[in-house]
């Protein structure tokens, strides 16, 4: 009877999950990117140096992102904001739901506490305390959140909430909006957050804290903050991570690694519902390790040889109107910009494609942009560097000629 209980225990379950379109994974298996079994319904794995993705299952799906939004709140209130600056807790803001810090409406706090609150324990009336003071209110913050999303090229992003709640809109033209984004979006979010903000140190610093106490400004009470990244403590060389959850996302988990120079970043979105709360911790170890055991650090900058380009109605070097100009070609590089390493596994292959025209019109001017040199790997685009031209090429006129003339025949 107990094992008939069991096994009707395990039928239902296996239907909720497919229900939710996800089967339970092994945080043991050793994978190749093929075979790996994720609960995630979306999952990345990206290269936090050149935002190349090496794995993803749904990477492009929208979903709802829950408390991993914050990592977007916490970077822009370090941009824009002063840790030392004063906020005065709404009654809005009182009133968000829990997880939250309890502070009754009038209270006052240095921002630097605030971002703990936010970051450690993801309260959700921090978030909008933030966000009023920064944005000048929660709205207004959503429209610099959005900003910054559009400027990291972050087109599937939408947010409404500072703090992850789920949330639809609907804009001016009709179009309807969920608070929102993609796998893939959510790891170039974090990858800016960690590597390529101004503000990624004090970002890294106040995501890496474990534990931090504060009082409000008037000291009419005390509060407590634990980090609840479990993988801070557990797995070697995690730099930052951020948790969410709620009913319409499922546990979110967004992530950053950096090991012997190789940068990863994970994002997870739909990981579970209650009670497979731990899903989340077993489907980055799966990402994070696959990618330390598959790719390795490799440098692929070639210096590539140009030729001249032939110039229209350009002046030659020697001032011969019989020789055809040319203009010299160069990346412009210093020698400690000639670098570029990339996480690479067994049989990808990179390439050099240089696009240059094979005629340029006069007057050519001295660090004018003539064409690029543009990087792959397995048909992915990676880097792309400018061409330039190395000097000068003036154009054949009137007054030029005339001028060749009279010192010709004056002399």
């Amino acid at each position: 009877m107990k094992r008939f209980r069991r096994f009707v225990k395990y039928m239902l379950w296996a239907a909720v999950m497919l229900a939710f379109g996800t089967t339970p994974a092994l945080a043991g298996e050793n994978e190749s990117a093929q075979e790996i079994s994720l609960n995630a319904q979306s999952a990345v794995l990206m290269d936090g140096a050149t935002g190349r993705v090496l794995y993803e299952k749904n990477g492009d799906t929208v979903r709802p992102m829950a408390s991993t939004t914050k990592i977007m709140t916490c970077i822009l209130a370090l941009e824009y904001g002063n840790p030392d600056d004063v906020v005065t807790v709404s009654s809005y803001a009182a009133s968000q739901p829990k997880v939250h810090l309890g502070a009754p409406a009038g209270r006052r706090f240095y921002l630097r506490d605030l971002l703990y609150s936010l970051m450690l324990e993801s309260h959700n009336d921090t978030a909008v305390m933030i966000a009023e003071h920064i944005g000048g209110t929660a709205d207004g913050f959503s429209e610099l959140m959005n900003e910054k999303a559009a400027e990291l090229g972050c087109e599937s992003t939408w947010f409404i909430t500072p703090n992850g709640l789920d949330d639809t809109e609907t804009l001016e033209d009709g179009t309807e909006k969920m608070h929102s984004t993609t796998a893939e979006e959510l790891a170039a979010i974090m990858r800016y957050c960690v590597w390529q903000s101004p503000k990624s140190r004090e970002f890294l610093e106040i995501t890496r804290t474990q534990n931090y106490y504060f009082t409000d400004i008037d000291g009419k009470g005390s509060y407590s903050c634990a980090n609840h990244n479990v993988l801070l403590s557990s797995m070697e060389h995690l730099l930052s991570g951020k948790t969410g959850f709620t009913g319409g996302a499922g546990y979110s988990y967004v992530a950053a690694l950096e090991d012997k120079g190789r940068r990863y970043v994970i994002a997870l979105l739909g990981c579970g519902w209650p009670p497979h709360k731990t899903w989340k911790w077993s489907d980055a170890r799966k990402l994070l390790n696959y990618g330390t055991d598959h790719y390795e650090l490799r440098e692929i900058f070639q210096q590539p040889e140009f030729k001249p380009i032939a110039v229209e109605n350009g002046i030659a070097k020697s001032g011969n109107l019989a020789e055809t100009a040319a203009a010299e070609v160069t990346l412009n590089l210093k020698e400690e910009e000639k670098s570029l390493k990339v996480l690479m596994k067994e049989g990808e292959k990179e390439e050099l494609r240089i696009h240059l025209p094979d005629r340029l019109n006069a007057p050519v001017d001295a660090g004018a942009e003539v064409g690029r040199a543009d990087y792959y790997l397995d048909g992915t685009p990676i880097r792309s560097y400018p061409i330039y031209a190395a000097k000068t090429v003036e154009k054949i006129t009137p007054g030029w000629c005339l001028g060749q003339i009279l010192r010709r025949y004056l002399k």
